[in-house]
């Protein structure tokens, strides 16, 4: 494969993992649960046609699916639940070192400091 090829596709991949990330993100905080090619444009840097390609090739690999119009000349898109598992995993993977637990800060959901409140509680930290 030449060069040129391989770049063009590693970067088709690479805006489609930040469209499930961006998707799995507005979704998640309950910003929108379904989305334009324009409305993407705001956090992705890629023109709303070649993101619209994206989702449609999104669509046919059934990690997000068409929604029926609103009335507005727009195609809306939302994640599929295996969308929603996909861009979970990449946005986790993407932003690991942002999400993990600082400096003596317990990371275990289920301990007792986090219970209480009172770090000297951390059974990790003993």
């Amino acid at each position: 494969m030449p060069s040129e090829e391989a770049d063009s596709l590693e970067k088709q991949l690479a805006a489609r993992d930040e469209i499930l990330q961006v998707m799995y993100w507005l979704h998640g905080e309950g910003l929108a649960r379904e989305v334009s090619a324009a409305d993407l444009t705001r956090w992705v840097s890629i023109d709303a046609m070649k993101i619209h390609l994206l989702l449609v090739g999104l669509a046919e690999s059934k990690l997000v699916e068409a929604v029926p119009s609103d009335g507005t000349d727009h195609v809306h898109f939302r994640l599929t639940d295996a969308g929603l598992k996909e861009g979970g995993h990449r946005f986790t993977d993407e932003f690991a070192e942002l999400t993990k637990p600082g400096h003596y800060e317990c990371g275990d959901p289920n301990c007792e400091c986090r219970r209480t409140g009172n770090p000297a509680d951390c059974i990790h930290q003993h």
